[in-house]
């Protein structure tokens, strides 16, 4: 069974940082499109990063340009999420994605077939 694995979430500071890990069992990431979405308490679930699977092209939202970083690691197939300077309003549930086919937007939640279970992220003094 395909399963995605989310880990790295926590208490942080404003103005700290984290690193987030996704790891997969039963496929190899390295081939997927990835992304990072997120949702707060009564909000969508939005898109944060996304990574391609060739060239390893990049998209951030807005509001995380500058202070969130994704890369993968393909030899231990995982993809990251670097974030710093992070910011009340970045708490939320962070969920890793899988796709293999990218129609319109790589943070598009639609464009995903495969999700995590989720980390929580709570930023707070």
């Amino acid at each position: 069974q395909v399963q995605l694995v989310e880990s790295g979430g926590g208490l942080v500071q404003p103005g700290g940082s984290l690193r987030l890990s996704c790891a997969a069992s039963e496929f190899t990431l390295g081939y997927y499109y990835i992304a990072w979405f997120r949702q707060a308490p009564g909000t969508e679930r939005e898109g944060v990063s996304c990574i391609t699977p060739t060239y390893g092209s990049k998209g951030y939202a807005d509001s995380v340009k500058g202070r969130f970083t994704i890369s993968r690691d393909n030899a231990k197939d995982t993809v990251y999420l670097q974030m710093n300077s992070l910011k009340r309003e970045d708490t939320a549930v962070y969920y890793c994605a899988a796709g293999r086919n990218i129609r319109r937007s790589c943070l598009g939640r639609l464009e995903y077939d495969y999700w995590g279970q989720g980390t929580q992220v709570t930023v707070s003094s």
